[in-house]
């Protein structure tokens, strides 16, 4: 400042003017670039930019091909459960009774006693068993009555008309893999009977997301379907065969919202079909202070053309019009869309107007010195 009054009167008047353009002119460029997205007339305008779009005015006369489905009405079956027998593999883990008809002297116990029982025989990876007398026969492949004749073979002439009774303890053979986003991951049994798909995801604590945002992987061995979890609620429930892997992953239903909203940011879709209106109401609404409500828009890019090229549409709402309301409640936002609110254009040149006012006012405080 001692530098600033040694000038003249005149030459600090120059000086605090070239000040003043300065600054006017590096914060209105500022302003210029402010701003989360662009104004509402360039959307409206700019249609045959690089990547050209089309802009819809939702109306009542426009909306029908953009519209939330009905709810689909409750399925009164259920899942069929397939009864399908166990074939041992290896890892699975058995329990054998063996019983002697013999009157006296007999290899194993008489049925009368309970008979001779193995506890947690386990199939070796070879597929094989070890047992008294009975030696080391290859289970692998074999079903339960399959098992109780191949070891009644093995016993011939050891025993007088024995009698095998197998029962599975431990099943790999029958257990069903449940992973990824639940509550309690592991393997789970069949033991008690024929598991449909929400009968395993239910053992495994059930989904830690909500329905519609996870997706559910069923692999089989011989095939892989994906469906949404809130189908299988729905109705797409299915019975499962033994051995197969569900993995269950975040479904990608998001929205990006931007500019004058309450709550900016990648946001998880509300619902199965969401409408606007749901989607205002995740972000907080429109920011009063700042947002023009004529300027509601959703940006999509939709499926390819016939030329292979994406479709870009651009919706506009008017959200001044009293029907908007209902047009907002029909109209269906879909995964990766981006609604976008523009500011108002009174709050613009208040951003504009309050840095010109305060270099005017520094310009003053230096003329003043």
């Amino acid at each position: 400042m001692k530098i600033f009054k040694s000038f003249p009167p005149h030459d600090r008047r120059r000086f605090a003017g070239l000040a003043i353009t300065i600054l006017s002119f590096a914060m209105l460029q500022g302003c210029a670039l402010s701003g989360a997205g662009p104004f509402k007339g360039s959307i409206e305008t700019d249609a045959e930019a690089t990547v050209p779009y089309t802009v819809v005015d939702l109306s009542a006369s426009t909306i029908a091909p953009y519209m939330r489905a009905r709810d689909v009405a409750p399925v009164s079956h259920i899942a069929d459960r397939e009864v399908k027998d166990f074939r041992i593999v290896p890892g699975d883990v058995i329990k054998v009774m063996i019983a002697d008809n013999a009157v006296e002297g007999g290899v194993f116990a008489p049925l009368s006693a309970g008979g001779t029982v193995f506890e947690n025989v386990r199939v070796g990876a070879d597929g094989r068993i070890s047992l008294p007398y009975v030696g080391r026969p290859n289970l692998k492949g074999l079903t339960l009555f399959q098992v109780e004749e191949a070891l009644s073979k093995s016993l011939a002439g050891v025993a007088i008309a024995p009698l095998v009774h197998v029962e599975m303890v431990g099943d790999m053979s029958g257990s069903v893999l449940v992973a990824g986003a639940v509550k309690t991951p592991g393997r789970f049994s069949a033991l008690k009977g024929p598991l449909t798909l929400l009968d395993a995801i239910n053992m495994a604590g059930g989904p830690i997301l909500e329905p519609h945002l996870t997706n559910v992987v069923l692999r089989t061995g011989t095939s892989v379907t994906t469906l949404n979890y809130q189908q299988a609620l729905s109705g797409s429930n299915t019975a499962i065969p033994p051995g197969s892997e569900i993995v269950l992953e975040r479904a990608r239903k998001r929205f990006v919202a931007m500019g004058a909203v309450g709550d900016p940011g990648l946001h998880d879709l509300p619902s199965e079909n969401p409408s606007l209106l749901e989607v205002l109401g995740v972000v907080k609404g429109l920011r009063e202070q700042s947002a023009d409500p004529r300027g509601v828009f959703v940006f999509r890019l939709g499926d390819e053309d016939k030329t292979g090229a994406r479709v870009a549409e651009v919706f506009r709402l008017d959200m001044r019009q009293p029907a908007s309301i209902f047009l907002a409640r029909q109209f269906l936002i879909q995964p990766e869309d981006a609604v976008y609110v523009t500011n108002a254009a009174i709050y613009e040149w208040q951003k504009i107007i309050s840095p010109i006012v305060q270099v005017l006012v520094l310009g003053r405080t230096l003329e003043s010195l």
